[in-house]
């Protein structure tokens, strides 16, 4: 799907952007891959790492709208990836998370919109669900416009759609690298917030070919959400250290016991698939046929609508990985 296509990753110097772009190069033969961000050191050394000829780094706010119409030009495929992201930093900053998470997201649609863009898919997080924290709460505004955009098309080719996911193993934010330093500097206690606290746990490749696989399955308006195991928190701390002693530190602001993907009050526009979930827009989209809560992807797989409310929740969750599973998934 890639081959011979322009793609740009807005945010492409984090975690998420350093492996789609390996995939990407091992995998496919793009045209272009271009790299969106605001930090130069950071595209310095990406740039050692991945300096094949298809590669582009162009530094850029997502807050400005004139650079990405811009940097948009004679792009196939998005992957909007930037975001400000820590909690704490969100709740000191406020207006800085709502000018990145929102008003960004609404310039990435101008943007993919003015250039005619093919297909977009914006990366959501578990915190959108039922926020309690500001962060949370500014990526669901930002899902909500990534939805909406497909109205705003009208008849334009552009479709957008949304991948969601939690708990990224050993991403910066991760509690698994925080417990690995804990663990290699001899220190007596790991701080546990709660021991009732659970995570969905996917690594890094698993969502970036989910994103990817994504683009596929897209007819424009979903949520796709990948089915993953769940760890208890504790669990992974005795997997690090099996004579793990806890130091019960509390729940902090903006913290929750488990995470939730799919909620029950959207069960009735969720459809189950084999490895995957996808939620359907609950509204009708303009020039867009009526995809929006037929049970057959773009790849042709089919689904089922979920029972009446369902949830998908790391607490509830089927699937938990024993101690001795969790660190294979690094």
């Amino acid at each position: 799907m890639f081959n011979n296509k322009s793609l740009i990753i807005t945010g492409g110097t984090g975690s998420f952007g350093h492996e789609c772009t390996r995939i990407i190069l091992e995998k496919y033969k793009p045209k272009k891959i271009i790299i969106f961000s605001r930090d130069e050191y950071k595209q310095h050394l990406m740039q050692k790492k991945f300096n094949q000829k298809c590669m582009r780094y162009f530094i850029g706010d997502v807050r400005d709208e004139a650079r990405l119409l811009l940097a948009f030009r004679n792009v196939d495929f998005v992957i909007h990836a930037a975001a400000l992201k820590q909690v704490p930093a969100a709740e000191y900053n406020p207006t800085e998370c709502i000018n990145t998470n929102i008003i960004g997201a609404q310039n990435v649609i101008k943007a993919a919109l003015y250039n005619n863009v093919n297909k977009v898919m914006a990366l959501s997080t578990d915190k959108a669900v039922n926020p309690v924290n500001l962060y949370g709460a500014t990526k669901l505004a930002s899902d909500k416009l990534f939805v909406a955009a497909n109205n705003i098309a009208g008849g334009h080719k552009s479709r957008f759609s949304i991948t969601r996911y939690g708990n990224v193993v050993g991403s910066r934010g991760s509690v698994l690298p925080v417990f690995e330093e804990i663990h290699a500097n001899k220190k007596n206690h790991f701080p546990i917030t709660d021991v009732r606290m659970t995570r969905f746990w996917i690594t890094l490749s698993d969502g970036v070919y989910f994103v990817l696989k994504n683009f596929e399955r897209m007819f424009g308006g979903e949520i796709f959400v990948p089915k993953i195991p769940s760890i208890k928190i504790t669990d992974l701390a005795k997997a690090i250290s099996p004579n793990a002693k806890f130091k019960i530190i509390g729940v902090r602001p903006g913290e929750k016991l488990h995470e939730t993907m799919c909620i029950k009050e959207e069960c009735e526009h969720t459809f189950e698939y084999k490895s995957f979930y996808i939620i359907k827009p609950s509204i009708s989209f303009v020039d867009k046929g009526s995809k929006k809560l037929e049970n057959i992807t773009n790849l042709k797989e089919k689904g089922k609508k979920v029972k009446d409310g369902f949830e998908y929740n790391s607490g509830s969750n089927e699937n938990f990985l024993l101690v001795k599973e969790i660190l294979k998934y690094r």
